[in-house]
């Protein structure tokens, strides 16, 4: 089994070569730190917008190592955040724009894709969540109404037993919701491509370059400053690592594994022929895809933090991780028990402290900055690099509109507080599936406690 070596991901397609890094001072219109996803599409729509600009991407590793080329290739459109935090500062209408908006980011990402020539093992499917308790149940259906009443009624909906089973055959599902106009991509290969289109259109990534600080229209680097009246920080799980934002956003490790390939009569056994992107209603929640290979991909948390906001070694996960995922396939896989795992990785995910996303640009200042997407960036980086766009360029829209615009969440607390609030956390979550796993049970008061802990609830 490879360990880490960045993800399998890469295994498909081999680590890039690097880029040359910045050589000593420089200067552009704009600065964009960080040559993931969120970095690429607002570069990408910058230029889209702007062909005269003159835009620099400046990575410390290479585009693509961070979440954008490890993650479990879930473009769903979804909106995993909390609706009413929003709705607070804004108004229901505002928020359903919000969701109308992400919902639309699939076919936008795809348009692109296809515009662009890239391939990235693109599949329209549906995203399908399965409940294999009592008290999953429960959680299943009030998400089902809590969707629908936030608008999203015409691809939200409920299927039982037998027809779940008869998709996917996980033994103690009990039945599923399903969601419409999804996508399962490679991720390694879509931002690939996408850092070679806002190549071809005069944007230039910068690798191997390290930014140590920003502001007053400079990046400092290890390798040069670099001067812009517009700088745009783009770093998702790896911001903490920047001076001054220690404590902004909180890097929440997830890891996944994939199995070897598996033979025709297996997945006989396990069904799936529809590859929708598959997870349950756990609180301590997996997410599964169906690879172009034939192989499983599955995810989850594991050890979800470590202290002082560290992050992994190009991607190596702890041993106690692969063996929870483990666990995770044969419960839901029986028929996969046997299949070798030929790869485990991981990486981070930014988490702001009321675990919802925002885009913002002071003018002022000539800052931005976007992010905090806790697990569903491929789709939402989309919509945030095409508002971040607009807003750097002083342009008013219904994106600019949307209510995470200029939201700033109050700041994570010091340590030793948010490791021990975060680590507690998933021990409730991991205990409340535990008492719900008993014949019987209901939801656990557990995981309610867990979730108000951290201002996830």
């Amino acid at each position: 089994m490879k360990i880490g070596d960045v993800s399998f991901w890469y295994s498909d397609i081999g680590l890039p070569d690097r880029r040359p890094p910045l050589d000593g001072d420089d200067a552009a219109d704009v600065a964009i730190i960080g040559a993931g996803y969120s970095g690429l599409w607002t570069a990408y729509y910058l230029t889209q917008a702007a062909p005269h600009l003159s835009v620099v991407v400046i990575e410390r590793e290479f585009a693509g190592f961070g979440a954008s080329g490890r993650n479990g290739g879930w473009l769903t459109g979804g909106f995993a955040w909390n609706h009413e935090s929003y709705a607070r500062e804004s108004s229901e209408t505002a928020v359903r724009a919000m969701v109308a908006a992400m919902n639309g980011t699939v076919d936008e990402v795809l348009r692109v894709a296809e515009a662009e020539g890239i391939d990235a093992d693109i599949r329209r499917t549906e995203e399908m969540m399965v409940a294999t308790n009592r008290a999953q149940m429960d959680r299943l259906r009030a998400e089902v109404a809590h969707r629908r009443h936030w608008g999203e009624a015409d691809r939200i909906y409920e299927i039982g037993r037998e027809e779940a089973r008869a998709r996917v055959a996980i033994p103690d599902s009990l039945g599923a919701m399903l969601v419409t106009n999804v996508a399962r991509v490679q991720p390694a290969k879509l931002v690939r491509g996408l850092a070679e289109a806002v190549e071809r259109r005069g944007v230039r990534i910068l690798e191997g370059t390290a930014v140590s600080r920003y502001g007053n229209g400079r990046v400092e680097t290890d390798r040069g400053t670099i001067r812009a009246p517009v700088i745009l920080r783009c770093t998702e799980g790896f911001t903490a690592g920047l001076t001054g934002h220690h404590r902004d956003w909180l890097p929440l490790n997830s890891a996944q594994i994939v199995t070897e390939p598996l033979d025709d009569e297996t997945w006989s056994r396990i069904g799936w022929q529809g590859h929708e992107i598959l997870g349950d209603f756990a609180n301590a929640y997996c997410y599964c895809q169906r690879t172009r290979e034939g192989r499983i991909a599955v995810g989850g948390r594991g050890v979800p933090y470590r202290f002082g906001s560290r992050t992994d070694v190009d991607g190596a996960p702890d041993r106690e991780t692969i063996r929870r995922l483990t666990a995770v396939l044969h419960r839901h896989f029986p028929a996969a028990r046997q299949a070798r795992i030929d790869h485990a990785w991981c990486g981070t995910l930014g988490v702001p402290r009321d675990w919802c996303a925002s885009v913002g640009f002071d003018p002022a200042t000539g800052l931005g900055w976007a992010g905090g997407y806790v697990g569903v960036g491929l789709s939402t980086s989309n919509l945030a690099g095409r508002t971040l766009a607009e807003l750097a360029m002083a342009q008013q829209s219904a994106l600019t509109a949307l209510p995470w615009v200029n939201r700033r969440p109050r700041r994570w607390e010091p340590e030793p507080f948010r490791w021990l609030g975060v680590r507690g956390m998933y021990a409730l979550l991991n205990a409340a599936d535990r008492r719900e796993a008993r014949p019987g049970a209901g939801p656990s008061r557990l995981a309610r406690l867990g979730n108000w802990l951290t201002g996830r609830g």
